[in-house]
């Protein structure tokens, strides 16, 4: 037993290095994805699509990388993901040099889907841990996500004046670093993650009878949804991304508009990328203490405070407290989700339906992407934030109503 916490001790940490690697060269492409699709595509309103080609990249291949999963293994999964990243930000580098928007729309793409595959790597940190260490792997993964968010920006600046003194376009320089991330990303998880997190997953379930779901025959895709658990745990990931995409992605366009300067901008969204990731750690040892159902419950509600702060003023701290906020209670839905739905499923369970829970997460932010600027538009930031907060309200009712119907059927059982 001792030798198995061992190893999974060293592939938590070798997923929490892979993620670290691939977020900060994702965020540094980011930074300039629509600066790139608004000068290759010669129209400022298709600036958007390089990050919606992304996000749909991502959400597709999740599922099939689900899939995969179960036929070479989770190691297999992420290098193969990493390697079309790879292939991915070169093409998207040579796009820039050349005026390709096509190609650069590709290479978008399968930069998604190298996230998908890394991202991925939460459950398979859960599934190497026993359940009353679960909560506390996955946000020891989703960590990384705060490397890159610190030196991810950091990178993009010098990485542009490096290609400038190559005579070559400064917005290529951030595409060159998040190449040569993913390819460490790639060597790392190449070299680090043995054995593969699945077998070790199937060791893990065997030692821990009472876990129930080692016990249990393996069930289709819509068994396993139908279970509330399993529900709500997919409802919480998802909602809490389409909150959190809405107000996050045109928070910096409404403040533009009411004349705040772009370093005031850059203060909110620094305190926004600092809760979604710096906390991460809590909020994962609350899911194995407190249990996952009342975090997702506090991530919800912080998620409708959180919107409603925003609703109500431009002024820079009440955005920059609701930004933050809405970061947390993302995280806490984000993690405490994760862990409930590791719970609900089998080893044979896990690859299918965890794919196919982050193809939900996936659209679920290309459509909060694709509409938030559509209802600013028409309806306005508060409106949008109102909005926002409602469906944060939907999810904490959801998730209160099952857990005093958890606790209820936990006291009949007592009884009988």
């Amino acid at each position: 037993m001792e030798s198995l916490t061992k190893t999974a001790r060293k592939i938590t940490h070798t997923l929490f290095i892979a993620q670290s690697l691939t977020s900060a060269g994702m965020i540094a492409g980011h930074t300039v994805h629509a600066i790139v699709g608004a000068k290759l595509s010669a129209n400022p309103s298709w600036a958007g699509v390089p990050a919606t080609g992304f996000l749909l990249g991502a959400a597709i291949s999740a599922y099939l990388w689900g899939y995969v999963m179960d036929i070479i293994g989770r190691r297999g999964v992420m290098v193969m993901g990493l390697l079309f990243g790879v292939i991915g930000t070169g093409s998207a580098f040579w796009a820039v040099l050349t005026g390709t928007w096509v190609v650069f729309l590709i290479g978008l793409v399968l930069m998604g889907t190298a996230n998908a595959a890394v991202v991925l790597g939460r459950f398979a940190a859960a599934e190497v841990n026993p359940p009353g260490s679960r909560g506390k792997a996955i946000s020891t993964v989703v960590l990384g996500g705060t490397v890159g968010a610190l030196l991810g920006p950091l990178l993009v600046g010098p990485a542009g004046r490096w290609a400038a003194s190559l005579n070559l376009d400064e917005l290529s320089g951030p595409y060159v670093a998040t190449f040569v991330l993913l390819l460490l990303a790639m060597v790392v998880v190449f070299i680090r993650l043995r054995p593969d997190p699945g077998e070790l997953g199937r060791q893990i379930a065997e030692n821990y009878p009472d876990d129930a779901q080692s016990e249990r025959k393996t069930r289709s895709l819509p068994e396993i949804l139908r279970q509330p658990n399993a529900a709500v745990a997919v409802l919480a990931m998802v909602l809490g991304q389409v909150v959190m995409v809405l107000v996050m992605v045109i928070t910096s366009l409404f403040m533009r508009d009411n004349q705040h300067p772009l370093g005031s901008i850059s203060v909110v969204i620094s305190a926004h990328t600092t809760g979604m990731y710096a906390f991460s750690i809590i909020s994962g040892r609350l899911a194995d203490r407190w249990g996952r159902l009342p975090v997702i419950a506090f991530g919800a509600g912080t998620l409708a405070i959180s919107c409603l702060i925003a609703s109500v003023s431009v002024g820079l701290m009440p955005l920059v407290i609701a930004l933050f906020l809405l970061g947390l209670g993302w995280n806490f839905t984000f993690v405490a989700g994760s862990a409930l739905l590791a719970d609900q499923l089998s080893p044979e369970e896990r690859g299918q339906t965890q794919g196919f829970n982050d193809l939900m997460v996936g659209l679920a932010s290309a459509f909060g992407s694709f509409s938030s600027g559509i209802i600013f538009a028409r309806l306005g930031y508060a409106s949008m934030a109102v909005i926002s907060a409602l469906l944060a309200g939907f999810l904490l009712l959801v998730t209160l109503y099952w857990m005093r119907r958890n606790s209820r059927l936990g006291a009949l059982r007592r009884l009988s």
